[in-house]
């Protein structure tokens, strides 16, 4: 899967601003925990650092289909907080010519992360403040421990959020909301992004500092028992269904559907309802 890259204040830092990604393309493997490449078959690590995609990404495709991209192997990969992004430091030293192309590519790497064809989990166990928050908002599910800081605060320093901020927030918040937030810069803990809609879950932070994560492993727990190919036509119902009106999203929920009945998924599905057996989904 690709990565996060910078954001415009730099993203995930030194908190353990963590990314889940619930990789569902095949339901053979394990789930790993941080480190660690478990596995029921062959196939590569579950469980790595994230990389950046520093060049354009490919526009992304529009359409009904439930093809998945590459390394369809994986599961679960995670960002580490190592993995942070822009220091302002460096951003003071850029020529302006150099800032524009800048936040383009993180907008385009961003973009890659909301567009994956599987679920996303964002785990936030400490700060989340710019990019960072953008790149939490690109995914479909959001995690934050009680103790974690976010915000998008770009307008303290006479810029505006440019890697999807400005028009993420208000769908996940309300539009509103999402302006008094973006005027203000304020910065909100896990229990306020919680009581306005921004985060799903806020478990209280742990000795180790990763309680957000561990809440965000449990989730993809959850997801991946069930069918690929189901999860991926979901997410994309849902995704493209939300930007139209309620007819063409039925249209759309409808085509996706479609996607689902030739598969051998769904009829693995109906015989382990009948013989009351876990069902053994590949994907198919």
């Amino acid at each position: 899967m690709a990565a996060a890259a910078a954001g415009p204040l730099g993203a995930l830092q030194a908190g353990r601003a963590r990314l889940v990604a619930a990789r569902c393309a095949r339901l053979g493997l394990g789930l790993g925990l941080p480190g660690s490449a478990t596995s029921s078959r062959a196939g590569p690590a579950i469980c790595a650092r994230g990389w950046a995609r520093a060049g354009g990404a490919a526009a992304p495709r529009r359409g009904y289909s439930s093809e998945v991209k590459a390394e369809d192997e994986l599961r679960v990969r995670y960002l580490e907080e190592e993995n942070r992004g822009a220091d302002l430091k460096e951003r003071v030293k850029m020529h302006p010519s150099e800032v524009g192309p800048f936040v383009s590519k993180t907008r385009a790497v961003i973009n890659e992360i909301a567009n994956l064809p599987v679920p996303t989990i964002a785990a936030i166990d400490g700060l989340a403040l710019g990019g960072g928050l953008e790149l939490a908002l690109a995914c479909d599910i959001r995690v934050a421990a009680s103790s974690a800081k976010m915000g998008l605060v770009e307008t303290k320093l006479a810029i505006i959020p440019g890697a999807g901020g400005t028009q993420r927030l208000p769908r996940a918040i309300g539009m509103s909301l999402a302006k008094e937030l973006i005027f203000s810069a304020r910065v909100l803990d896990g229990q306020e992004a919680k009581a306005v809609g921004l985060v799903s879950h806020v478990p209280q932070q742990n000795e180790e500092g990763d309680a957000a994560y561990r809440k965000a492993l449990d989730l993809a727990k959850e997801f991946l028992p069930q069918g690929p190919v189901a999860m991926r036509v979901a997410k994309l119902a849902i995704n493209q269904g939300m930007e139209v009106d309620l007819v063409t999203g039925l249209a759309i929920e409808e085509a996706c559907y479609a996607q689902t009945i030739p598969t051998k998924d769904r009829l693995e599905g109906l015989l382990a309802f009948k013989e009351k057996r876990p069902p053994r989904y590949k994907g198919e």
